[in-house]
């Protein structure tokens, strides 16, 4: 459980800094901060995913409650206008803010009245639940609540231009065919709310304004211990049923089936502490079903579904967390998009695109890494194909130069223009981090799916000899890499401007992979004190040239610091491995990130830190890899 008093539900700077999220299975999700302001575009209800979440639609932005207690008004929200003004500002009468069981809930404190709010979303359909629950009063109170609704993509703002199409239905009304929402003794009204601002898009240098239509207002009476609950659907999802006609399904019996799912998850990871029970329900935010199987979401709020963060997240989201079906279907499936060697990623765009020099080789590393886990080499066998046409499309080459080297049988890759590691922000259209040729932790993870698929390979009666081209490949980067001053491997090797020398986590990979001959310790030390911070592993170090040690500012700004020093949590999964393999001390690298639940994405990890102390939180506040390697990486230690 995470809980908050009224020292800081009651301060709106600290209090819409922290943000919640529930999600439905598909790639939509409700999201919002503990103050209840709407602080991102992105912040909303109902947000409802197509297909893999390659894009989303903001339906029901929030609801605003109101409680007459005779002669008195409170008003609860909170809303923040373009102008400056936040009005109303019902923080500062919250006492409570708890994340229990994945579900959020809000406790408000009027004196002799206590209202509490619970809200989920159901699993497997677009659909939320809101319940509001009176917990004491001297006599019935009235509860009326505003429905701010807009029906846009979740990227962008709609500004009012004309009434939008409500429709009003037994329970409540229709949105632009859209979704409907249900709730008690509905009333229609109707009025645009201009100039809803939102802080952190204004921070981040996007527009920062749009319009929310106020659809009228649901009114209950309510006495101590009775409740009023409001239910949002789209069409769609797994479940039967999951289009805009008939009943849509009770608040409460989502709040409690969340609740149920969250422990059942905990149960089947095997979670020992409050910590991992935290992090069972995190890494399920992140699993979807999609039309051809299950997947995962890169991260909240704006990612979709990116091969090369699944496959780095693979172990820690399904093996960790013991969902060995889900993990051997998404290896079926990723197998089946393999195309000149290399594997799709959709970057959010719907459909396949081939620009990862990485993707592929974490591809091998899952399959290993889930045949150790589970023994099933019938799954191998049928991805054999797969595994083959990868490292044989490799040794010839394949798209964007990537191709083994001849001379060495070391990999190399990229061309003018491309960014295709994972470090790989462009700002108008140039790399920021080319990293063009060998560079260090593609190699590592070449050299050890040359050997891990040959090792399967022998297993499953499979002629090969990936095991001679990843020893030449090892005897090659033994040579190659290893700085001459003994600290630490080059980054990269034999690239267009020589080899570099930057002190990078790349190399942390090198070290933690059993099958690469890295196992120095002075690497990893090196890394720990130029790298590591209390968070993860910077992605460049301090002093170096091009190290920016902020995140912010707009999209340029903060793509050129995006991997020149900015940290990243996934990174201490590597850090890890590597101290274990050589030896180094491990004890109280996980600190800072366990107590990270509770300081901004709540209960998860995110994407990105600043640089430079304090490391303040950026980037998605709740990131799929950031979750799933320090999940990992909790198990190793243990």
């Amino acid at each position: 459980m995470i809980s908050f008093g009224r020292q800081l539900c009651g301060d709106l700077e600290a209090a819409s800094t922290r943000e919640w999220l529930v999600t439905d299975g598909l790639g939509g999700y409700a999201m919002g901060t503990v103050a209840g302001l709407r602080t991102r575009r992105y912040h909303g209800l109902l947000v409802v995913a197509a297909p893999g979440g390659a894009s989303r639609m903001l339906g029901l932005a929030a609801v605003d409650p109101v409680v007459r207690a005779g002669d008195r008004v409170f008003r609860l929200a909170a809303d923040e206008w373009a102008g400056g003004a936040v009005d109303p500002a019902g923080h500062v009468h919250l006492a409570e803010f708890r994340l229990e069981d994945g579900v959020p809930s809000w406790r408000w404190d009027l004196g002799d009245v206590v209202l509490q709010r619970e809200l989920a979303m159901a699993h497997g359909r677009p659909a939320v639940g809101v319940v509001f629950r009176v917990l004491r009063a001297p006599r019935p109170v009235i509860l009326e609540l505003t429905p701010l609704c807009t029906w846009r993509d979740a990227h962008g703002e709609r500004h009012g231009d004309g009434e939008p199409r409500v429709t009003p239905v037994a329970d409540g009304f229709e949105f632009e065919g859209a979704y409907r929402v249900s709730g008690p003794d509905w009333r229609p009204g109707g009025e645009w709310y201009r100039g809803v601002h939102t802080r952190q898009e204004a921070a981040r240098g996007l527009n920062a304004v749009e319009d929310l239509w106020a659809a009228g207002w649901f009114t209950a009476e309510l006495a101590p211990g009775e409740s009023a609950s409001i239910t949002a659907a789209a069409a769609g999802g797994t479940h039967p049923g999951g289009d805009l006609g008939g009943v849509l399904p009770g608040a409460t019996g989502i709040v409690a089936a969340a609740r149920d799912r969250a422990r059942a998850l905990a149960r089947l990871a095997g979670a020992t502490d409050d910590t991992g029970r935290q992090l069972a329900v995190a890494a399920d935010q992140f699993i979807v079903d999609t039309p051809t199987g299950p997947s995962a979401m890169a991260g909240y709020p704006w990612f979709g579904e990116w091969s090369r963060d699944l496959m780095t997240s693979f172990e820690g989201l399904l093996l960790t967390t013991n969902r060995h079906d889900d993990a051997r279907q998404v290896l079926l499936r990723a197998g089946a998009t393999v195309s000149e060697g290399m594997l799709a990623n959709t970057a959010d765009t719907g459909t396949l695109e081939y620009n990862t020099a990485d993707a592929a080789l974490w591809f091998l590393r899952a399959i290993d890494r889930y045949a150790a886990a589970t023994d099933d080499l019938d799954t191998v066998a049928g991805l054999a194909g797969a595994m083959a046409d990868i490292l044989r499309c490799h040794q010839r080459g394949t798209r964007y130069g990537i191709a083994a080297d001849p001379a060495d049988g070391l990999l190399t890759q990229g061309k003018p223009g491309y960014a295709l590691t994972w470090m790989d922000a462009r700002v108008g259209g140039e790399p920021v981090t080319e990293r063009q040729g060998k560079a260090v932790e593609i190699n590592a993870l070449w050299i050890e799916g040359l050997a891990t698929t040959g090792a399967l390979f022998d297993r499953i009666g499979r002629r090969n000899d990936w095991a001679a081209a990843a020893a030449r490949a090892a005897t090659s980067f033994e040579r190659r890499f290893p700085r001459p001053d003994g600290g630490g491997l080059y980054d990269v090797v034999d690239g267009p401007g020589g080899d570099d020398p930057s002190v990078r986590p790349n190399q942390l990979l090198a070290v933690a992979l059993p099958h690469v001959p890295a196992a120095d310790r002075r690497t990893v030390e090196a890394c720990r004190a130029a790298l590591l911070t209390s968070v993860g592993p910077r992605s460049l170090a301090p002093g170096s040239p091009g190290y920016q040690g902020t995140h912010r500012g707009g999209p340029a700004e903060r793509d050129r610091a995006y991997h020149q020093g900015t940290v990243w949590p996934w990174l201490i999964g590597p850090f890890v491995d590597a101290a274990r393999r050589v030896g180094a001390d491990t004890d109280g690298v996980l600190d800072g990130l366990e107590l990270h639940l509770s300081e901004w994405g709540l209960g998860s990890v995110s994407e990105t830190l600043d640089g430079d102390a304090p490391h303040a939180a950026t980037g998605c506040p709740f990131q799929a890899w950031s979750v799933a390697e320090l999940l990992r990486a909790r198990a190793v230690l243990r």
